[in-house]
C-alpha cells in the first residue's frame, strides 16, 4: 500500500493545503481555520498509511491519549479540527526547506567545500577540525545531506586505516560537526519548533546559540586533536586544491546568510509576522534570486522541482507526528491530565538548573529508544507551559534546542545516526556510545548559558 501510485501525487495534496494555510496567516479566518483542520484530518489518515512503523506508534500514542482526554473534557466533536492546525506552519517551513538545498547544490559549493577535505595533512588529528567545519559549513544550508556528503569523502579518503579508527573518526567528526550548524541555523525545524513551544525572539537566541555552538567547537576540535593525533594521515586524494576559490565560496556562503537572516528579520518587524512563517515565505523567492544571481537558474529549477517533489511525497513521517502532537497538545491544554504530568517538574521547580539538567537527560533517554526529539518536546509541552511562568522563554528555548539537536549524535534509531551506520558500515550503538560524551557536554554548555540568563 505505501508504494501506491497515488503516494507519487501527494506533493499536489499537501502544497494545496500549505497554501491555503499560507493566506490564511494573512486574513485570520475562523472559517478557513475550520476547514484546513479537515483538510488535516485527512492528511493524517492518508499518511498514516505511508509513515514508518515507528512513527505510527508515536502518532497512535498521542492520539489515543489526546482523544482520551478530549473525551473526558466534554468537548464537543465539532471543535475537533480546530485542534489539529497549530502545527501547520511548521510542516509548511519543512516542505519549503528543499529549495534552499536546491541552490546550494545548483552553486555546486558542495563540491568546492569538500576539497578542504582531500587536503594533506600529517595526522587525523589536524583532520579532524576540517571534517568538523565542513559539515557545519554545508549542514547550514543542506542539513541532512551535508552528513552524508562529508561522510563519502572521508570515507574513500581514509579507505588505507584501520576500519575501527576510521568509522569512529567519520562518525565523531561529521555527526558532531552538523549538529553544530543545526543549533542556529534558521532553516532548522528543530529550531524552529523550540521557538514555536517557548516564544522566544530568534534575534535574541541566535548570540548565544552562536556562543554555544563556538564554545562547543573548540572543546571538541581540542578532544579531536588529542585523541586522533597518534593515527598518521597520508590523503591519497593528491589534488591541488585552490584555496582561494574555496575561500571565496565560504565567504559566498555566510554572506548568503547574513543577507538571508537580515531579510527574516526586517520583514518579521516590518510586517510583524513571526520567525517561522518569515523563514516559510522568504525562501523560495531568496533561493530563486540567489540562483539567478549565480547564473544557475536551469540547474536551480531542474534539481528543485526534483527534489522538492521527492521530499514534500515522503512528508509523511512528520504530518503524522506534527498534526498528532498538534491534537495531543490541544487537547491537555487547561486539564486536570496537565496538572498531573507538571507534579514533578513543581516539585524542583525553586532549582532551575535541576530542571534543565533533566530536561537534557530526558531527551538523550528518549532518543535511545527512537522517540524524535521533536515528539519529546510535544510531551514536554505542558511542563515547559508552567515553566515559561516564572523562567525566561530565552533560556528555555535554548535548554530545549541544546538538549533536541545533541540527540542527533545519539539517537540510536534516529535518522542521521541509522544513515551513518548504513554508510560505513557501524553499528548504530557503537555510534551512540561514541556521542554519548559530547552530547552530554553540548547540552550541558547549554544549560549552564540558560541558566546564566535566567
Amino acid at each position: 500500500m505505501k508504494h501506491h501510485p497515488v503516494f507519487n501525487y501527494l506533493y499536489i495534496f499537501y502544497s494545496s493545503v500549505f497554501i491555503i494555510h499560507i493566506v490564511n496567516v494573512f486574513i485570520e479566518s475562523d472559517s478557513l481555520n475550520y476547514m484546513i483542520g479537515i483538510l488535516a484530518l485527512l492528511m493524517l489518515a492518508v499518511s498514516f498509511i505511508g509513515a514508518s512503523n515507528l512513527f505510527k506508534i508515536l502518532g497512535a500514542a498521542f492520539i489515543i491519549v489526546g482523544g482520551l482526554v478530549f473525551l473526558t473534557s466534554d468537548q464537543s466533536l465539532i471543535k475537533l479540527p480546530s485542534l489539529l492546525t497549530s502545527n501547520m506552519s511548521l510542516l509548511t517551513l519543512l516542505a519549503m526547506l528543499p529549495w534552499m538545498n536546491s541552490v546550494v547544490r545548483s552553486g555546486r559549493f558542495d563540491r568546492s567545500l569538500n576539497n578542504l577535505l582531500n587536503v594533506n595533512v600529517s595526522d587525523l588529528g589536524k583532520l579532524y577540525p576540517r571534517g568538523s567545519i565542513t559539515t557545519l559549513t554545508l549542514a547550514a544550508f543542506l542539513n541532512l545531506s551535508a552528513a552524508t556528503i562529508s561522510q563519502d569523502v572521508l570515507k574513500d579518503n581514509l579507505r588505507t586505516l584501520n576500519k575501527k579508527v576510521r568509522n569512529s573518526f567519520i562518525g565523531t567528526a561529521t555527526l558532531r560537526g552538523y549538529t553544530l550548524a543545526l543549533l542556529w541555523s534558521p532553516l532548522e525545524i528543530l529550531l524552529a519548533v523550540s521557538i514555536f513551544t517557548t516564544g522566544a525572539d530568534y534575534v535574541s537566541l541566535l548570540p548565544w546559540l552562536l556562543l554555544i555552538a563556538g564554545i562547543t567547537f573548540l572543546l571538541d576540535s581540542f578532544w579531536g586533536r588529542y585523541h586522533y593525533k597518534k593515527y598518521s594521515y597520508d590523503s591519497p586524494a593528491k589534488v591541488s586544491i585552490n584555496m582561494k576559490e574555496v575561500t571565496k565560496k565560504i565567504i559566498h556562503l555566510m554572506f548568503a546568510l547574513v543577507v538571508f537572516l537580515t531579510l527574516v528579520i526586517t520583514l518579521g518587524n516590518l510586517f510583524n509576522l513571526d520567525f517561522i512563517f518569515t523563514v516559510t515565505i522568504l525562501i523560495f523567492p531568496f533561493a530563486f534570486v540567489w540562483a539567478q544571481f549565480m547564473k544557475r537558474g536551469r540547474s536551480f529549477w531542474i534539481i528543485g522541482w526534483k527534489t522538492w517533489k521527492q521530499k514534500t511525497n515522503t512528508m509523511q513521517n512528520f504530518v503524522v507526528l506534527f498534526i498528532s502532537l498538534a491534537f495531543f497538545a490541544n487537547s491537555i491544554s487547561g486539564t486536570a491530565f496537565l496538572d498531573f504530568i507538571q507534579q514533578p517538574v513543581l516539585a524542583i521547580i525553586n532549582y532551575p538548573f535541576l530542571i534543565f539538567v533533566v530536561i537534557q537527560l530526558i531527551f538523550i533517554f528518549m532518543s535511545m529508544f527512537g522517540v524524535h526529539p521533536i515528539a519529546t518536546i510535544g510531551i514536554l509541552s505542558g511542563v515547559i507551559a508552567t515553566l515559561l511562568e516564572t523562567m525566561n522563554p530565552t533560556s528555555l528555548a535554548i535548554v530545549l534546542t541544546t538538549s533536541a539537536v545533541s540527540t542527533l549524535t545519539v539517537g540510536s534509531y534516529g535518522l542521521v545516526v541509522q544513515l551513518t551506520s548504513m554508510n560505513i558500515g557501524q553499528n548504530p550503538y557503537r555510534i551512540t556510545l561514541n556521542n554519548i560524551p559530547y552530547a552530554l557536554m553540548f547540552g550541558g554548555i547549554g544549560s549552564i548559558v540558560a541558566y546564566l540568563l535566567l
